[in-house]
């Protein structure tokens, strides 16, 4: 089947058991495991990665899973088509994907009514980028819109300027780029909260093609305007560990296996530089439990799948879970980032 009507008729499935009273089937129980971050209480520290549930229309069906938290999006404040098909490709052999979707969505509008409908309970991530058609220079522009919309509704909310299938939008990531953007959006983090009477943390979701001084440089701005976490990481545009595959050489963002190294040395390298000034939450390649405790001892606080997930199913979740918690210096303790 084609991978992207597959992923489709897999959540419509998912839905249907949901609503059958059979989803706790497909994810086995594992004892809670609180992980307090970005000043929220996680019930565990393993959640699913942005782009998954890119209209968060599957909601309820996936926090039957046993995930601690779960991320919508990216959501764009008008709707969108994203990128001509097919612009999704398995690398079975290697244990990844290839996507150039291009924030495909249904609009701020949609994705808002989705998430009153969901009956979600849990903490729920809000990821936001900006329209194909917005000139980058305007980019600000779509990132306060979004951050307007989902405000009310989201446990906290992840600027997306790190998918490599929006045209210049991992220019955003550097230099003055990134300190204008956060300062803006903070500005108006800053009027929500005061009209909200709450503040919702945001965090930055960056792309594993940084090098170190460029990773250190972004922390850095991250930290002086407020940001409350780092997402380390997108996908890749770099296709050194699948150029023997066949479809390696589609155009897209490339996930799964081949980017577990990179993304665990980009936590590494943001964690040795913040010192705990900022927590980190890792996503590339975890395809087994042990992969998922690798990105904590390297210095994330929690963690997210989307492509081991695709692969191995609901089981991983729990595969995670339990590897973290069994991993704690006392079985079952909490663990607390600033």
């Amino acid at each position: 089947m084609d991978p992207e009507r597959a992923h489709r008729t897999t959540l419509a499935a998912l839905d249907l058991a949901h609503r059958l009273g059979l989803s706790r089937l497909l994810a086995p129980t594992v004892p809670d495991d609180p992980v307090d971050c970005m000043g929220l209480r996680f019930a565990n520290p393993v959640g699913l990665a942005a782009g998954l549930d890119k209209d968060a229309a599957h909601l309820a069906a996936l926090g039957g899973l046993g995930f601690g938290f779960i991320e919508a999006g990216t959501v764009t404040p008008r709707p969108q088509p994203g990128n001509p098909k097919p612009r999704l490709f398995r690398l079975v052999e290697a244990g990844a994907l290839i996507n150039r979707f291009g924030f495909n969505n249904a609009g701020l509008e949609a994705f808002l009514d989705n998430v009153r409908r969901g009956g979600y309970r849990g903490i729920l991530g809000l990821n936001i980028g900006k329209n194909a058609a917005t000139p980058i220079e305007r980019a600000l522009d779509d990132y306060v819109a979004g951050l307007r919309g989902v405000y009310a509704l989201a446990s906290y909310v992840t600027i997306n300027i790190s998918s490599p299938n929006t045209r210049d939008l991992r220019s955003l990531q550097r230099g003055d780029e990134i300190d204008a953007l956060l300062a803006g959006v903070m500005d108006e983090r800053k009027r929500l909260a005061d009209r909200h009477g709450r503040r919702v943390p945001i965090a930055v979701k960056i792309a594993p093609d940084l090098d170190d001084d460029d990773l250190r440089r972004l922390a850095d701005v991250a930290v002086r305007r407020g940001a409350d976490a780092l997402i380390a990481t997108n996908t890749t545009t770099d296709r050194s560990r699948v150029a023997q595959w066949p479809l390696s050489g589609e155009a897209g963002g490339l996930s799964g296996q081949p980017l577990r190294e990179r993304s665990t040395a980009v936590i590494a390298t943001l964690g040795a530089h913040l010192g705990g000034r900022l927590p980190i939450i890792g996503v590339g390649g975890i395809h087994r439990g042990a992969d998922a405790l690798e990105k904590i001892r390297a210095g994330a606080t929690l963690v997210q799948l989307y492509t081991g997930l695709v692969y191995r199913g609901p089981a991983l979740v729990a595969e995670c879970r339990d590897a973290i918690r069994e991993a704690r210096p006392t079985r079952g303790a909490s663990t607390t980032t600033a």
